[in-house]
């Protein structure tokens, strides 16, 4: 045990530290241990009572004793801030304890937490994410591979075998560049924070639907399906590779708005003094980058449209789109710790496609007709591709309002370095 820990001498809860934290948040704790004579109360641990000559508990003693883990691990006092805002800690509170806010209560945290290594809160240069070679050249490879597995296609349109087997190598070959680009740079999930097995699911099933859904709705419609889809977008079951081609190619913008947004959060996390303050200088970042990620976004869908010479416009890929703009959002969130909501709303999102395609069927059945008329209405007035516009882009919205409270916090920027583990 460090001398700072046995200086602050308090009675632990049974079960330890972990108890005391279970049984009240921080900022119930804070506001009753910063209250005026509350330490000095009869009957509790380190009161006069107890012990005089040891005098009135130093609350900040207590809190550092209460997170004695985050004190000793922390590489600077900005990972102590996030780490106490994380906890519930605000500036609100910590002024009952004389200090402005959660950051110079972090530095003082810091400055009492003897290091052999280091002298002082400024001993700790912060940490900031750099561009790297590898994930930089691995979150180009899915969209190479993807654009040779088109080229293959349409070089073997008339040899269906051929072109099965090029299908089936190429999604493969993808769905492992995929992976492999994951798992590096600033799209990489820590292991703790890893997606879980219905997450990756549901967003394969997303993937899919993108791929082949509108086809299927469209022909379901028309009473069909009377083939399977062969590539050809003039075909019953049509293909739409050029914009499943884009939606692959923007993992490279998605990956580069990531590492934007990561590093000027930080910068930001270093220069500012109030909880409030630092998220009111990170809205805008968020919200330029996942502007500048859909800009970039809608240029490759202009691009891939052209050279693969499929229809342009917001209507041919608006659900590409608005799927792509999900999937940024839900994977920032992840990265950031923040794993509920996306894995809560790709569900609901894969779950609703899922349902529209099946109610299309489920109306061929008797007296069943009026369960296919919601599905019909949509495509009627703007086509099978308002289905997946409307469902993907309600789920974006709904994590982006999510990411403007939760990526706006200290916490979700402390440092969490971890190169290993599985995307």
């Amino acid at each position: 045990m460090s001398g700072w820990q046995r200086d602050v001498d308090l009675p632990k809860a049974p079960g330890g530290v972990a108890a005391w934290d279970a049984a009240a948040s921080d900022e119930e704790w804070l506001v009753t241990a910063g209250a005026p004579g509350a330490m000095d109360a009869p009957g509790v641990p380190g009161s006069s009572d107890e012990s005089s000559s040891r005098g009135a508990v130093d609350p900040v003693k207590a809190l550092m004793h209460r997170h004695r883990e985050l004190c000793e691990r922390a590489v600077d006092p900005l990972e102590i801030a996030a780490g106490l805002e994380a906890h519930g800690v605000t500036d609100r509170t910590v002024a009952r304890f004389r200090h402005r806010d959660v950051f110079s209560l972090a530095e003082e945290i810091y400055a009492r937490v003897p290091r052999d290594d280091e002298t002082g809160p400024g001993a700790a240069a912060v940490s900031l994410p750099k561009v790297r070679a590898d994930w930089a050249l691995l979150a180009l490879l899915p969209g190479a591979v993807c654009a040779a597995t088109v080229t293959g296609l349409r070089l073997t349109e008339t040899r269906p075998r051929l072109a099965v087997t090029v299908a089936v190598l190429g999604v493969l070959a993808i769905a492992l560049c995929l992976r492999l680009a994951l798992g590096r740079g600033p799209l990489h999930t820590p292991r703790a924070w890893r997606t879980t097995k219905g997450t990756r699911a549901w967003t394969c099933w997303l993937l899919a639907y993108a791929l082949l859904g509108n086809g299927l709705l469209g022909a379901a419609l028309a009473g069909g399906p009377d083939s399977w889809p062969n590539g050809d977008l003039h075909s019953p079951w049509p293909v739409p590779l050029a914009s499943v081609t884009a939606l692959v190619m923007a993992l490279v913008p998605a990956a580069g708005c990531a590492h934007l947004f990561a590093a000027r959060a930080r910068r930001r996390l270093a220069a500012s003094r109030a909880l409030e303050e630092f998220a009111t200088s990170v809205r805008p970042l968020l919200l330029g980058a996942f502007g500048l990620f859909l800009c970039v976004q809608g240029g490759l869908f202009a691009l891939c449209g052209t050279l693969l010479d499929e229809p342009a416009g917001p209507a041919a890929y608006a659900g590409t789109g608005a799927l792509g703009a999900l999937l940024l959002l839900a994977r920032l969130l992840t990265v950031h710790g923040f794993t509920h909501a996306p894995a809560v709303v790709l569900a609901a999102a894969g779950a609703t496609e899922a349902t529209a395609v099946a109610s299309v069927f489920a109306g061929r059945l008797p007296a069943c007709s009026f369960l296919a008329v919601p599905v019909e209405t949509v495509v009627d007035a703007w086509g099978p591709g308002a289905v997946p516009a409307l469902v993907c882009g309600a789920a974006a919205l709904v994590l982006l309002v999510h990411a403007t409270r939760t990526l706006t916090r200290a916490s979700a920027h402390a440092d969490h370095a971890d190169h290993g583990g599985t995307p």
